[in-house]
């Protein structure tokens, strides 16, 4: 049976429906009663007439009713001028409780200004019925679907890659180590080699998005040891220049998608403006940022912090962007290999052919032109100390690989940016630390 939502009810005035959804409120007054009842779209008022001999057992059934519990409710939808609550209110027939609310919460999710986030997290079923959480999970969800559909457009497959992998093959650190059966599993750090592996086995254009898992005890407002990441991978590139100019239409595709939809409520709740960003993004070489930043911002770090990007120089990215190239995005290129996974590709000079994508002074993603030349990836491998652990990855390269190249958006952090949430705890539907590991 088709559920009817409350955002639809502008449809089916003087009609007999049925909806269900969350006691808001109640009040309880000597002639009438009234509910609010919500659900994921919107609020509804229900009103009901205790003069009034067929209400008999409504009135008795609310007279009973505790705020959260959740009902079904049948009756006639009729427009109400008077009513504040969108002008309309539903005359029931029948109310079922589905559910009852059996005590106190254990804090008033309406209102979190006093709360702690660990108070929050620990009761994160509670947390999430705020308006401003739906909103947020909605919004997560809406540019997860646009990004999606602009891959779908341009002849991307999704692909699901395993998980549990039998060797800690990226780094040999910040895996988690599990038990599988009778020998050791390590979680995946992402699927890059995967995406990879699919490319050289005649998939043009693959992406997908999972659970990464690292094993870093980083207790940072962006960083989680599970989050969610898009990732993305194809073949036949000219240079790693066709890598960021897919990534930027992506993210402006789906950003505008998401202004359409969600822009007004995001403003009202969030207090935060969605900009669709112009293409190409603006892009500059490491080594030119921090010449700016010194001369310009009062910026500098030693020669030795060089190698890469600063949280500080991050930040000022932003400010970078915005007085220079009135973007909120800047494309970081140039970084020095030895700082980078082995099989990102070199120049002669030993320059990574790659990038980071920063928007809003924060790093969003990493990306490249892979190192596809069977012999070059070997001599990358052992430059860094890596054997057995990657044997099976670099046979995706023996018998032939095209040119490629990929990317990977942390979803919960570019849903941290997008809404202004001051931390990463929030924009995860459960999140992951090193002292977090339930609910």
């Amino acid at each position: 049976m088709k559920r009817l939502f409350l955002n639809e009810l502008n449809e089916h005035f003087d009609e007999e429906v049925t909806l269900s959804g969350f006691v808001d409120s109640i009040r309880n007054l000597q002639w009438v009663q009234f509910i609010v009842l919500k659900d994921e779209t919107g609020r509804v008022q229900i009103t009901i007439e205790k003069s009034e001999e067929k209400n008999k057992e409504l009135v008795d059934i609310v007279n009973n009713l505790t705020v959260e519990s959740t009902i079904k409710v049948t009756g006639k939808l009729i427009q109400s001028p008077k009513v504040k609550l969108n002008g309309m209110e539903v005359i029931p027939s029948k109310i079922e409780v589905t559910s009852v609310n059996t005590g106190e919460l254990p804090f008033n999710y309406k209102d979190i200004s006093t709360v702690n986030i660990d108070t929050r997290l620990d009761n994160r079923y509670i947390d999430l019925r705020s308006d401003k959480n739906i909103l947020l999970f909605q919004v997560q969800s809406a540019i997860v679907r646009y990004m999606r559909e602009y891959l779908y457009d341009n002849h991307f497959t999704e692909i699901h890659t395993p998980k549990f992998i039998a060797a800690a093959s990226e780094s040999g650190s910040e895996v988690f180590q599990v038990k599988y059966f009778d020998r050791d599993a390590y979680l995946a750090q992402s699927p890059q080699f995967y995406k990879q592996m699919a490319l050289a086995g005649g998939f043009g254009r693959v992406f997908e998005v999972a659970p990464c898992f690292r094993a870093e005890n980083s207790n940072t407002s962006r960083h989680a040891t599970e989050f969610t990441s898009f990732d993305v991978e194809f073949a036949y590139i000219n240079d790693f220049n066709d890598v960021m100019d897919l990534e930027a239409s992506m993210l402006a595709f789906a950003l505008e998608k998401v202004k359409d939809l969600y822009g007004e409520k995001i403003k009202e709740v969030f207090n935060m403006e969605i900009v669709v960003p112009k293409t190409p993004f603006p892009k500059m070489a490491l080594k030119d940022i921090y010449d700016i930043l010194e001369k310009e911002y009062n910026y500098s770090v030693p020669d030795s912090e060089k190698n890469d990007l600063t949280t500080e120089a991050e930040r000022l990215c932003f400010k970078l962007a915005k007085d220079k190239f009135s973007s909120e995005f800047l494309f970081v290129t140039d970084f020095p290999a030895e700082k980078r996974a082995f099989y990102h590709m070199r120049n002669e000079e030993g320059i990574l052919q790659g990038y980071d994508l920063i928007w809003r002074g924060v790093e969003i993603t990493t990306g490249a032109q892979r190192e596809h030349r069977y012999e070059e990836i070997v001599k990358n491998a052992k430059e860094k100390g890596l054997g057995e652990d990657v044997e099976f990855y670099l046979d995706f390269f023996k018998h032939g690989c095209p040119p490629h190249g990929g990317f990977a958006i942390g979803i919960d952090r570019l849903t941290m940016l997008l809404l202004g949430i001051p931390s990463v705890k929030e924009a995860q539907f459960l999140f992951r630390g090193p002292n977090r590991l339930t609910p």
